[in-house]
């Protein structure tokens, strides 16, 4: 369902390898996985997040290309991972500051029982070929990302949702009139995960000619020239790094530590906005309190960094 990638950069400028990856597949002894992946995560100075479930695994991690390589042959080295593939970018930073192994219900939480992308899934789409599908006029492109992630970019003439989580997405789904009437469906989201679950629902609503675009909007900026490119603005990612633009260069976008939004140049700016405190999309829902509290904790990883130390809560 999804294939291995590799990004060619200066591992002098960008030394930390990120490797995005999923799978889905019956994974029932998941939970004894954890622990030895967890170790081994931590003994090859890998850091980020990997969730495991019945239905197979979905994370991100990053460190040092040997460390990177480790994980991931350990994780194809396990019977029903034998065909994980993974995506790949760099970073001049450390995108994550702990490594966390944890178990959930589902990989990527839709909420809706039965919804299997191993025994039904929408058509997938090459990046090369996304831009010939979704101009058919007879096409309704849909985003099937969160709110604060669509803030940042999308692609042309596409509809968005504006859901707060993806758990949201299947009461858009029946509460939106016409959408039964569009016999042409595409989907896309960050890396292609969430659609591999969205396409599973629609087909299960009845919805039969649905696409979704392979590798997600990653693979999309990796692949597309720029000239060629129907992307608009910048693509939300789950790490340190915020966001990345075309060609999977870090964007100009920023992370609120107070409500971990993702905020703009024009956020930067406003006088809503204090480094660790607040920021204009949560200064009004803060209390003095938690300014306070916000501040000190600032005030500490202040203190950490002229120590020369690490402050994970900064």
């Amino acid at each position: 369902m999804n294939e291995q990638t590799t990004l060619s950069d200066n591992t002098a400028t960008s030394p930390y390898l990120v490797a995005a990856l999923y799978h889905f597949v019956s994974f029932p002894r998941f939970r004894n996985i954890r622990d030895p992946l967890q170790a081994l995560c931590e003994a090859n100075d890998v850091r980020g997040t990997l969730l495991l479930a019945h239905e197979g695994i979905n994370g991100t991690i990053a460190g040092p290309d040997a460390g990177v390589m480790t994980v991931l042959g350990f994780l194809r080295g396990l019977p029903e991972f034998s065909g994980l593939g993974h995506k790949e970018s760099r970073a001049s930073k450390a995108p994550f500051l702990r490594m966390k192994v944890k178990l959930k219900k589902e990989i990527v939480t839709m909420g809706v029982e039965d919804i299997d992308p191993t025994r039904v899934v929408g058509t997938y789409v090459s990046p090369r070929d996304w831009n010939a599908l979704i101009t058919d006029p007879d096409m309704i492109v849909i985003d099937t990302r969160n709110d604060y992630e669509t803030a940042l970019g999308t692609f042309q003439g596409a509809v968005d949702p504006d859901i707060k989580t993806f758990r949201d997405f299947p009461d858009w789904v029946k509460s939106s009139e016409g959408l039964h009437n569009k016999k042409k469906i595409a989907m896309y989201c960050t890396g292609g995960i969430r659609c591999e679950k969205a396409t599973a629902y629609m087909k299960e609503q009845g919805f039969e000619e649905v696409y979704h675009l392979k590798g997600g909007i990653l693979k999309y900026l990796e692949e597309v020239p720029a000239e060629e490119s129907l992307w608009e603005g910048a693509c939300f990612v789950f790490d340190e790094r915020v966001s990345v633009v075309q060609g999977l260069e870090q964007g100009d976008h920023k992370l609120c530590r107070a409500c971990r939004h993702p905020l703009t140049p024009d956020d930067l700016a406003s006088s809503l906005y204090e480094a660790g405190v607040s920021c204009p999309q949560c200064h009004e829902v803060r209390s003095d309190d938690d300014r306070m509290r916000f501040r000190e904790r600032e005030k500490q990883a202040r203190l950490a960094r002229e120590r020369g130390q690490k402050h994970l809560g900064s």
